[in-house]
């Protein structure tokens, strides 16, 4: 079965051109804040498998001003794309974990009145909404929340360090889209002990929310984290080291995962100097390739 535009399944694209003419380019934000995991807030030293600098791209990484980071990415996307219009993605750690909500709008606000700008992603964990901040948010222009999920089992939650539940990702994602805000949930497979059905089941999970996209990617072990100690140490072994055997997990997860959910990813490729593993050097079109030829097989073989 096809989407409407003779894609294996949705994507995020897709979910973009419901909201937007042409084509988006999100640019990414540094506010400067940190996480409640790491502030010692909630906790300290973070999730096991976090280093923020593996994501956090080149031109957002000293500049003082939010308008000074989106001038930057545009000149950056420029060059490939000169009619391009863009939504600000405030990626890195906590990007409402702020000392009152005054201080976060006046941030977005300076972000959507940078000319070209159209929209806001807010990247976040479930713990650090309130329904005051979203009623904030739903009075600008476009708002999108992406909270950062990883799983649906709280054993593995409380092992990698995340010190939120799943159901502070469910009261979350409803208390959002209560607002018509659209949520995307970020979700980490091969997480320390979880077998593929247990991945799965947080798809089956995630169904049951009203969410408009997820954005996946294998575990990484990335140099500086717990987690590289963990498994320098022998304390933690990856399930997902096979690019195939990951692909083969994806057309499944394609296959369980409701229809009107678009895929943002299934991977993700930090920095060579920085990946321990594993490491598979594909480019993510690559990588689709992959997961479009194992869906194929898995329909031939089960056809609806």
């Amino acid at each position: 079965m096809k989407t409407p535009t003779g894609k294996l399944w949705r994507d995020y694209c897709d979910f973009l051109a419901g909201h937007f003419d042409g084509k988006m380019q999100k640019i990414s934000v540094n506010l400067g804040l940190s996480c409640p995991n790491r502030d010692g807030t909630l906790g300290r030293g973070g999730c096991i498998y976090c280093n923020n600098s593996s994501f956090s791209p080149a031109y957002c990484a000293s500049s003082p001003s939010v308008t000074e980071q989106l001038e930057k990415g545009k000149l950056f996307f420029a060059r490939k794309y000169p009619n391009m219009r863009f939504l600000a993605y405030f990626q890195a750690y906590t990007s409402t974990h702020a000392r009152d909500i005054d201080t976060l709008m006046a941030l977005y606000e300076e972000a959507m009145s940078v000319e070209g700008v159209e929209g806001i992603i807010i990247s976040t964990r479930p713990d650090c909404v309130s329904a005051e901040l979203l009623d904030r948010l739903r009075t600008l222009p476009w708002v999108m929340m992406e909270y950062g999920a990883e799983s649906a089992h709280d054993r593995t939650l409380e092992l990698v360090n995340r010190c939120h539940s799943w159901r502070q990702v469910e009261e979350a994602v409803r208390l959002t889209a209560d607002r018509g805000i659209p949520v995307g949930l970020h979700l980490i497979m091969g997480l320390p002990g979880e077998t593929p059905g247990d991945m799965l089941a947080t798809i089956d999970a995630v169904n049951l929310l009203p969410v408009s996209t997820v954005k996946l990617h294998q575990l990484q072990v990335i140099r500086g984290t717990r987690l590289a100690e963990q498994v320098g140490e022998g304390e933690i072994s990856l399930t997902i080291t096979d690019a195939e055997e990951y692909a083969a997990l994806c057309a499944h997860i394609v296959e369980r995962l409701r229809p009107d959910i678009a895929v943002e990813r299934f991977v993700a490729q930090a920095p060579p100097q920085m990946l321990l593993a594993p490491s598979w050097r594909l480019k993510n079109y690559e990588f689709v390739h992959l997961v479009e030829r194992r869906l194929l097989l898995l329909r031939s073989a089960c056809p609806h």
